[in-house]
């Protein structure tokens, strides 16, 4: 029992009470089941001596709520105050450490405990406030979690247990205030008004974002991917994600707030109170996944995020940045005036429980909200857990008394920290009821030997993440007293190793998003007025501050690889810019001066430019660098340039570029294929002259395909006096093959199908093997004849065939022999060559032992027509229009006449029965058969038809034929009754 003299104090209750509690604690103390801690036992107090105060202070971010609570509890005797993350309450140690000493402040979260003797002001989590403690000052800060359906619970038990002797102060958002109205009604509600304006900015790109910006994901995945790209464009950023200790989250937090990066990238944790200079808030997404479902943002969360924007007098602005859509009107009037829709209900959990069996415990925990306002919000991770531990054997049967009971619920509230979605979190909780209900202790080897194997500074950026959410389990392990012998041991081995793996992944994320170098290079372009000490040497190298960033080549910039990585290129652009500001301009003029020769072409159609870096160098012999592509124009000898895009070009720069080159290429077609124009300009002035010429323009002066039956011998005079051949291959103008006329015209070629342009045999060949990368149809459009295993050039092929045609013209003659070097081929190729060509070989005779004389010399004769055909179609051949005039073929006149089944040759018309011709009325005025093998294989492979293709070689004697009936058609009735006939003899 307390003195009276103590309690009747009539100036002060409160200090009444100053007095009572020392003298209290050492009369009723001991030691306590929670963490180890001092309990007092207040039996005899009487509340009815004074009411405490219970005080909501509500109202937007950037009020000043948490100040005020800590000002206040620091008035008071001794104090706790409850905050929603470890990372908060942190910080808000180290202030009150900072104004109270060490020796007076206490910090207990979930996986830390700082707790010294002399401890009077705790702060803590709001799940590990030391509730049995009394204390004169109560508060809890964001009690509007009180709605949340995961941790909720825990809030709203604070909210309706929760007291400080002499006043309790709750701080949070004002939607709360109708129902703590109705849960609390003596509660004195106070609202604060914002201290600076929030407004709202729209939609920016990552590159537009304004220094001192908080970007703000919901995933790791996306906060990793927006500070990368915050690093290859503005120099690098802060990570703040809750999976982070407090020792790097304070050390990523120190690189923003001493200004060595603008940008800080972070999760929503941000929105619970954590205060840092941002002056904008840019959300990358709308959505989350809240732990059981994706979902959109409500506006109060927007809210909480974007409050952080701004901080005392210092107005804020928000927006979306990245992939996220723009706000909606509504959502961006309610951010600005704070006008949310208040809660309707809060997350309740039974406090309240019975441990005389695991199920009575169960049934506590499933009881129904006591009254309106209040409901059952998702079951917990440690409700989970013991629902799946009752249903073993084992656990149950060691779970058979009160204090069991109470044991198996305690190891089942270890925090999930590493939420791995398996049981091993359920097997651990096991394990620990296991040795506390047989050995009353854990074992200090199990939990000495798993915090070693976390002990490794060694992984990337998910691994040190996930080993930090591990050290934070078993850190909660080693702070609880009552379950180990050497409790201070293990927590010290604890922090111990969350620091190392702490300071590594600081490390590792500063390595990751963090360049100092472009960091500063920006800041003093965004800061300075001045110009920065920039300049392009003689070498095209640009020099900024003293930092080699790179070279120009052409109009282009290129970062030097050696001093800046290829991601940070945006970055040194930037720095890099006004140093290229008179460049430039420089080499614009320095191209539009330019001879022709600075400038060629590249197999994949670029147009290069040699230039000179010193302006007494001679052109040529400086870089090359491509300034611009070819594209198809409206005629293939007229193709169009387009300036490759340059940040440093501006619209009149380019076109003074597209203009210069414009005229190079003009010159160059016209000096490579001149010839082809002046022929066209000669063509003009005869009307029979102009369609050939106009094909060869639009084949670039050559087409292939046999001119025999399309031109004239009079037309073909015309054609070679303008300058135009007709040959046996093909129409061409002589200068498109020579060889750089044919490299232009493959490069057009080329471009007009859009493939990389071939390679090209040297000038002097006269003879290639068909290139394997040569597309289809690019020999001949080249001038390259196929002829059998290799490739002729036209112009080559031409002249020879005409020698060997004069040669040949009345009958075989002798072989040249120098006829396969002449065609630039081996003489075991020469046969199917000339066989291509329209030739035929007539190998020299061998006589046998018998016969007397010089054997037949080896000879070429002509066939009726040329071997190769153009694989393209020229157009209606001249026989059949020429078949057109004549009228229709016997055997269709005699279809026409009988469209019957079938006429009797005795029943034909007339001038429909053809008589029969006596072997001995044919005349052959052939010459005589000179090599009968080397004939019937001929006759074999051509067969016995007539016109074209039937070779014009010598006939076999008379005497030796065979004179054969004519044959009828094989598809006419007469080939029928033929065929019946033979089948019956």
């Amino acid at each position: 029992m307390w003195p009276a003299r103590w309690l009747d104090h009539p100036a002060n209750p409160a200090l009444a009470l100053r007095v009572a509690l020392p003298v209290a604690a050492t009369m009723d103390k001991r030691d306590a089941s929670c963490h180890g801690a001092t309990r007092f036992s207040f039996l005899d107090f009487d509340p009815r001596m004074f009411e405490p105060r219970v005080r909501a202070i509500l109202g937007p971010t950037n009020t000043g709520k948490t100040h005020l609570a800590i000002e206040r509890m620091l008035a008071h005797a001794s104090g706790s105050i409850g905050f929603p993350l470890r990372l908060l309450a942190r910080e808000n140690y180290d202030r009150m450490v900072a104004m109270k000493g060490e020796r007076f402040v206490a910090l207990i979260t979930g996986e830390e405990k700082i707790v010294p003797p002399e401890a009077k002001y705790f702060a803590c989590t709001v799940e590990a406030m030391p509730l049995d403690r009394p204390v004169e000052f109560l508060a809890v800060d964001e009690i509007q979690l009180c709605a949340d359906p995961d941790r909720g619970h825990v809030f709203t038990d604070r909210l309706l247990n929760a007291r400080g002797m002499v006043e309790t102060m709750f701080l949070g958002a004002e939607t709360i205030a109708p129902l703590l109205r109705r849960l609390i009604p003596r509660a004195e509600i106070e609202t604060r008004a914002r201290l600076s304006q929030l407004s709202y900015a729209g939609p920016a790109k990552l590159s537009r974002l304004p220094a001192r910006s908080a970007i703000v994901a919901f995933s790791a995945q996306e906060v990793y991917a927006i500070a990368e790209a915050v690093r290859r464009r503005r120099g690098g950023c802060a990570v703040v994600m809750g999976r982070l200790s407090p020792r790097t989250r304070n050390a990523q937090v120190a690189l923003y707030q001493n200004r060595e990066v603008d940008f800080l990238v972070a999760t929503d944790a941000i929105g619970m109170g954590l205060n840092m200079d941002v002056d904008h808030v840019a959300l990358a997404a709308l959505n989350k996944f809240d732990g059981h479902q994706p979902r959109a943002l409500t506006a109060q969360e927007i809210a909480q995020i974007a409050g952080r924007a701004g901080r005392g007098m210092r107005d804020g602005t928000f927006g979306t940045t990245a992939d996220a859509p723009v706000l909606e009107d509504v959502i961006i009037t309610q951010i600005e005036t704070h006008a949310f829709e208040p809660l309707k209900t809060l997350a309740w959990r039974n406090s309240d429980l019975d441990f005389s069996s695991v199920e009575t415990l169960l049934d506590a925990l499933g009881a129904p909200a006591p009254q309106p306002g209040l409901a059952k919000g998702h079951d917990a991770v440690d409700h989970i857990t013991l629902s799946m531990l009752v249903r073993e054997e084992e656990i149950r049967g060691l779970a058979d008394t009160a204090s069991r009971v109470r044991l198996l619920w305690e190891a089942c509230q270890v925090p999930d920290f590493r939420k791995l979605a398996d049981d091993s979190h359920t097997r651990l909780c096991a394990r620990i009821f296991t040795h506390l209900a047989r050995e009353g202790r854990l074992p200090r080897d199990w939990v000495a030997s798993s915090l070693a194997q976390l002990g490794m500074a060694e992984g990337d950026l998910d691994t040190l993440m996930a080993r930090l959410s591990a050290i934070s389990v078993w850190s909660y392990i080693a702070a609880r007293a009552d379950w180990l012998d050497d409790a201070a041991g293990l927590q010290a081995e604890a922090r111990r190793v969350e620091d190392m793996v702490s300071d590594a992944l600081h490390e590792s994320l500063t390595a990751r998003f963090v360049d100092r170098r472009a960091a500063h290079l920006i800041r003093a372009l965004d800061e300075s007025d001045e110009e920065l000490l920039s300049a392009v040497t003689r070498r095209g190298e640009v020099v900024v501050e003293g930092h080699p960033v790179g070279h120009v080549r052409g109009f282009l910039f290129e970062p030097d690889g050696a001093a800046v990585k290829e991601e940070e290129r945006r970055v040194v652009l930037r720095a890099a810019r006004r140093a290229l500001g008179a460049e430039i301009p420089r080499r614009v003029t320095m191209l539009e001066s330019a001879k022709d020769e600075a400038f060629a072409l590249t197999p994949q159609h670029a147009v290069t430019w040699a230039y000179s870096h010193a302006p007494n160098m001679p052109a040529g012999l400086g870089d090359i660098a491509e300034v611009a592509k070819l594209k198809p124009g409206s005629e293939p000898g007229k193709p169009l340039i387009e300036v490759l895009p340059s940040e440093f070009l501006d619209g009149a720069q380019r076109e003074r570029i597209r203009a210069r080159l414009a005229t190079w290429i003009e010159a160059l077609v016209k000096r490579d294929l001149g010839a082809i124009f002046t022929a066209e300009e000669k063509a003009s002035e005869d009307n029979t002259l102009r369609g050939p010429a106009y094909r060869l323009r639009e084949e670039l002066g050559l087409a292939m395909g046999a001119t025999d039956g399309d031109i004239r011998p009079d037309l073909r005079q015309k054609l070679k006096g303008i300058g135009i051949r007709a040959g046996r291959y093909a129409l061409y103008v002589p200068e498109a093959l020579k060889p750089r006329a044919m490299a232009l015209r493959a490069q057009l070629w080329s471009l007009l199908r859009g493939i990389e342009t071939p390679k090209l045999p040297s000038g002097g060949l006269i003879a290639v093997a068909p290139p394997a990368d040569w597309p289809r149809g690019f020999a001949e459009t080249m001038g390259w004849l196929p002829a059998g295993p290799v490739l002729l050039r036209l112009d080559v092929a031409e002249r020879i065939a005409g020698e060997l045609g004069h040669l040949t013209r009345k009958s075989p003659a002798l072989l040249p022999g120098d006829l396969a070097s002449r065609l630039g081929i081996k003489g075991e190729n020469l046969g199917p060559v000339l066989d291509a060509m329209g030739f035929r070989l007539i190998p020299a005779e061998t006589l046998d032992e018998k016969n007397f004389g010089p054997p037949a010399p080896a000879r070429i004769g002509q066939q009726r027509a040329p071997r190769f055909e153009p694989r393209q179609h020229q157009g209606p051949r001249r026989d059949d229009r020429r078949q057109d005039r004549r009228g229709p073929r016997p055997d269709q006149r005699r279809q026409e006449a009988a469209p019957g089944e079938g006429v009797a040759p005795d029943q034909a018309p007339p001038e429909q029965q053809r008589p029969e011709r006596r072997p001995d009325q044919r005349q052959d005025r052939r010459p005589k058969p000179e090599g009968g093998q080397q004939q019937q294989q001929q006759r074999q492979h051509y067969g016995n038809k007539g016109g074209h293709d039937r070779p014009r070689g010598p006939r076999p004697p008379r005497e030796d034929r065979v004179a054969l009936p004519p044959m009828p058609r094989p598809d006419s009735p007469f080939a029928v009754l033929a065929a019946l006939k033979l089948k019956k003899d």
